[in-house]
């Protein structure tokens, strides 16, 4: 449900392989304006149409349903099995409930829930800890993963003792480009014209997914005019005051080549355009590395939402797997 710019990623990459199929889409927008933007967003292009309805490629068919709330789109007569929540809005367990209550069997939340719900899913983190038996299970968000993944590879190598994070990230489709009214006074300015402070949840989660930094983690966002394309700044306390910017370096470059799917390394001198595609949870970049004092040391590490998306469909195939469906 949702085809925002992470619906769109997730319909692109479920077309690459054949283990998944999209039965349906509901969204606000109406199917022209939904299939226009599919195609406007493809970087080789997209080969679909838009038929009765229907958005049909050479794999399969997916029905189009202009609907703008869960309990409002009928899964079981749509034989949707597994709902993707893409729509950033319907966070809560009473709206996650109500696509159970009309036919899906599970949904994973493509953003980080407004309350707990039967799970949080980080991959390379703790996707050990699923069960077939979770029915409302979020993939957190692109900071969240970026953040949980660097966080624990630091800690595990060097020892941590705690931290503070600021993401420096693209602006969101809840942004305005013009001054407008809006409860949150610094978010009710121009999102084009200005750097914004603003809060983020994802180090409170991350306390949660790594109880051993329950207190001992903080962050805030800084929302930026770039359209894709976001920074994570991590200050860490290390444990050991003889860590090194050498070693920091070295452990992340391991944890890369043990998870290449997850953790990239870069030694060029990049900004955030050359991260657009980057389907990794983060990009470290081993450049910015930085010690302070005896015991502080500052990493900073790239990603973006097409890496999300990524994510969110491996925590879609890990519970498939758990529930003896697919490889």
């Amino acid at each position: 449900m949702g085809l925002g710019q992470i619906g769109r990623h997730l319909y692109h990459l479920v077309l690459e392989n054949d283990d998944i199929e999209i039965a349906a889409v509901a969204d606000i927008g109406k199917p022209e304006i939904l299939h226009y933007l599919l195609k406007s967003d493809a970087l080789d292009g997209l080969r679909c149409e838009l038929r009765d309805n229907y958005l049909i490629n050479e794999k399969f068919r997916t029905r189009m349903l202009q609907i703008a709330r869960p309990g409002d789109v009928p899964w079981d007569v749509l034989g949707v099995d597994c709902v993707i929540d893409a729509t950033g809005r319907y966070r809560r367990r009473e709206y996650l409930e109500a696509h159970l209550r009309t036919g899906a069997r599970r949904v994973i939340l493509a953003s980080l829930p407004a309350e707990p719900i039967d799970r949080v899913v980080i991959p390379g983190i703790n996707e050990g800890s699923a069960v077939s038996e979770d029915r409302l299970i979020s993939a957190g968000s692109a900071t969240t993963n970026a953040l949980a993944l660097l966080l624990q590879t630091l800690d595990k190598a060097l020892g941590v003792d705690c931290a503070s994070m600021t993401t420096v990230h693209a602006y969101s489709s809840d942004q305005s480009l013009q001054d407008y009214a809006h409860e949150d006074f610094r978010r009710s300015r121009s999102a084009a014209q200005n750097i914004i402070p603003n809060s983020n949840e994802s180090a409170r989660w991350v306390e949660r997914i790594l109880p051993k930094f329950s207190g001992k983690l903080s962050g805030y966002a800084l929302n930026v005019p770039v359209q894709r394309g976001s920074l994570l700044d991590l200050n860490c306390v290390m444990r050991d005051a003889g860590v090194t910017v050498k070693r920091v370096n070295e452990a992340i470059r391991a944890a890369a080549s043990d998870h290449p799917m997850l953790i990239g390394v870069t030694d060029d001198p990049i900004v955030s355009s050359d991260v657009i595609g980057c389907r990794q949870s983060l990009l470290f970049d081993s450049r910015a590395t930085l010690k302070a004092g005896k015991r502080i040391v500052k990493v900073l590490a790239w990603y973006e939402s097409l890496g999300h998306a990524c994510r969110v469909l491996d925590v879609v195939r890990h519970y498939s797997r758990l529930d003896g469906v697919g490889g």
